[in-house]
């Protein structure tokens, strides 16, 4: 064989390598363009809650209404039926639901930065700097976090609903705790470069959470930390899809924004921008 032809086999080879390569990542990409992001966007005026697709398509305002107040912290119910929302209509901070169509919506306590229990019979929120847990049938309250612990926010389920991670404020900065969904001591996951807004991965085996810049990951118990995005400007707001291999967050120039959602693999890699236009913050991915 000489040597003309012993190249073009070469080429040959790494062209297959680069086609199989290439096609494992097209795979992936497609498997995280799957399902419906919901999130805060200030594009009509008001902050109003949007849905897209996660393949970019099917923008859509969930309901357009003509009342003074703004709406924001979106979260999809288990079952993907309703969305749970903070918002300033009717001139107090409350949590409210909507239906995933927007067909209604209802006020159902003072408080903000809600989150469903797995089994969507509780929801866990934050008022007055604590940590609450509430009955949606039977609306008892109480609250979690211990009385000495007065900076609380961000609370968010773990899967198995025996935990509730939440970032608290020292004179260090935010750190991340977890805490036993009955009550009791929190513990420290993580408490450098002002950690917050805590959230479980499907599995849990991870809490993704935002620094002042920054989306990370970190095991539950401390361990394992890791820078996911590293772009300029600031990313926040990190949540994953319903099979935890990807990432939805926003990012702004400054933290300030403007805002515009990413999608980027938990494990890190090049982000994908999924929205231009207005200020989109808080995603929610089902």
């Amino acid at each position: 064989m000489n040597y003309c032809s012993l190249l073009k086999e070469v080429r040959l080879v790494w062209l297959l390598f680069f086609l199989i390569a290439l096609q494992g990542i097209f795979s992936v990409f497609a498997a995280a363009m799957e399902g419906t992001i919901v999130f805060s966007s200030d594009r009509s005026g008001a902050w109003r809650l949007w849905t897209v697709q996660a393949d970019g398509s099917g923008l859509s305002q969930l309901r357009n209404m003509e009342v003074e107040g703004h709406d924001v912290d979106p979260m999809f119910s288990p079952d993907g039926s309703h969305v749970l929302y903070s918002s300033t209509v009717g001139g107090t901070v409350g949590i409210w639901v909507m239906s995933a169509d927007g067909s209604y919506s209802q006020r159902i306590c003072d408080g903000d930065q809600a989150e469903w229990s797995p089994s969507g019979s509780m929801i866990t929120f934050r008022r007055d700097g604590r940590v609450w847990l509430r009955q949606l049938k039977s609306a008892k309250e109480r609250v979690l976090t211990p009385e000495d612990w007065p900076l609380c926010s961000g609370p968010a389920w773990s899967p198995d609903g025996k935990e509730i991670a939440f970032a608290s404020r020292w004179d260090a900065g935010n750190g991340i705790y977890v805490l036993n969904s009955k009550g009791g001591s929190p513990t420290k996951v993580y408490d450098k470069k002002g950690a917050c807004e805590p959230h479980y991965t499907p599995d849990g085996s991870l809490l993704v959470y935002e620094t002042e810049s920054n989306v990370c990951t970190v095991k539950p118990d401390g361990k394992k930390n890791r820078m996911v995005t590293f772009q300029a400007g600031v990313q926040r707001y990190g949540r994953t899809n319903p099979k935890g291999d990807h990432i939805v967050y926003c990012q702004g120039a400054t933290e300030n924004g403007p805002w515009e959602l990413y999608l980027v693999p938990i494990k890190g890699g090049y982000p994908t921008k999924l929205t231009s236009g207005g200020s989109d913050m808080n995603p929610d991915w089902k």
